[in-house]
């Protein structure tokens, strides 16, 4: 009989890694009311199992899942200064995420006379940026107009058969992937949480993240829009460009929604259905515009085959999930594994930690929420990281640095 659980598959990759929280500060042009916003957040609550839940371990098979709870409530904390979010989000930040115990959501409201600014702040394990960018909306249309979120069971990527044809792995990767999973069971090692946990403490008090914003206007956007168009490319494009030029860098890593293509989607379901692939171009000497055309055609030709744009969802169905709970504490850590730091080095990306990555949630319109500015999760294994979102015709990008260790 098939289990009703929603057991931890691609997801995987975010359970027992660093940094693996993102979050979104949005601007509400309506009076704070503290028992309003309760039964906003509380609604949300009712309406996705995952924020009700946390990561569980079944006894006898080890495989983990989400686990609904009687009883969880998401925190909120009320602060005084909203021009210290990024000071609050720092704090809670370096403390680490425990799942186990820890609601996947946290949020933080600024309330003043007029308007109130929120911050969500979530667990990868709960969603992708799309996702949460779909629960501050949510959130926005209850507290503002009463409108309640549809509840929605999720349902995870469980498997090759959940992506698009052709989404398997190509054969030289399955025999590096099988040959790293061979070595891990050779090793007879496991990562325990509590492992994981104390190294995940020690890794957020050594590494700083330096976060700096920055707002294109509306005037400034059209005219982006209009070179996009005359020229045939993409802002999303434009982005990619003009990151390789100002960090000097060939490649940069995208995220990418796939929400259409994923068969086990369900409209508005929390969780992760997304994927990343790296687009990289030498430069020689360009602008942003010839740049930019060079990205689009890689990204077209990408997105035209499935398996390079699944490839990395393909590699986390392919190997052994308790090899990818040991690839972050064994390449940044002391834990011992030489098949988790090969993974870690080779595939993760752990070993040089100077990626370049970029996530952009997209533009909405909104008449509850006045602004918006999405912070992206700090992968270990990048240098850089911009996560750009526009609403109402104002581009906001968050650029995470990490600079030097503390």
């Amino acid at each position: 009989m098939k289990s009703d659980r929603n057991y931890v598959y691609t997801e995987r990759a975010h359970f027992m890694c660093p940094d693996m929280h993102f979050g979104i500060m949005a601007k509400m042009e309506s009076s704070y009311d503290e028992e309003r916003l309760r039964q906003s957040i509380d609604a949300l609550q009712k309406a996705h199992p995952f924020l009700q839940s946390l990561i569980a371990e079944e006894a006898d098979t080890g495989r983990i899942y989400y686990q609904i709870q009687d009883y969880l409530n998401i925190p909120v904390m009320v602060k005084k200064e909203a021009a210290l979010w990024q000071q609050d989000y720092e704090e809670l930040s370096v403390r680490g995420w425990n799942v186990r115990k820890e609601c996947l959501l946290k949020v933080v409201v600024y309330p003043k006379e007029n308007e109130f600014q929120i911050l969500f702040i979530a667990h990868h394990l709960l969603c992708d940026g799309r996702g949460l960018l779909q629960l501050a909306e949510e959130f926005a249309e209850h507290y503002v107009n009463g409108v309640m979120p549809q509840f929605v069971r999720e349902h995870l990527i469980q498997g090759l058969d959940d992506l698009p044809p052709n989404s398997d792995l190509p054969f030289i990767s399955k025999l590096i992937v099988g040959d790293a999973n061979r070595r891990w069971k050779k090793e007879g090692r496991q990562v325990l949480y509590e492992e994981y946990s104390a190294f995940e403490r020690a890794y957020l008090q050594k590494h700083n993240i330096k976060r700096e914003i920055f707002t294109v206007c509306n005037q400034k956007l059209e005219e982006i829009l209009v070179l996009c168009k005359q020229h045939g490319f993409t802002v999303n494009d434009w982005l990619i460009a003009k990151m390789m030029l100002e960090e000097n860098t060939n490649k940069v890593v995208i995220a990418a929604d796939i929400r259409n293509q994923a068969k086990c989607y369900r409209q508005g379901a929390m969780g992760n259905y997304s994927t990343a692939f790296s687009v990289s171009v030498k430069k020689n000497g360009e602008n942003v515009i010839s740049l930019a055309k060079r990205a689009a055609s890689q990204v077209i030709n990408i997105c035209q085959h499935p398996q390079k744009e699944m490839l990395v969802l393909a590699c986390y169905l392919h190997m052994q999930p308790e090899l990818i709970d040991a690839v972050a504490i064994s390449t940044l850590g002391d834990f011992e594994s030489k098949a988790g730091t090969f993974v870690g080095k080779n595939m993760f990306g752990y070993g040089s930690q100077n990626g370049y990555s970029i996530t952009n949630l997209g533009k909405i319109q909104s008449d509850t929420i006045a602004e918006a500015v999405f912070i992206p999760p700090a992968s270990p294994a990048n240098k850089k990281t911009w996560g750009v979102l526009t609403v109402n015709n104002h581009m906001k990008i968050c650029m995470s640095d990490l600079i030097a260790e503390r």
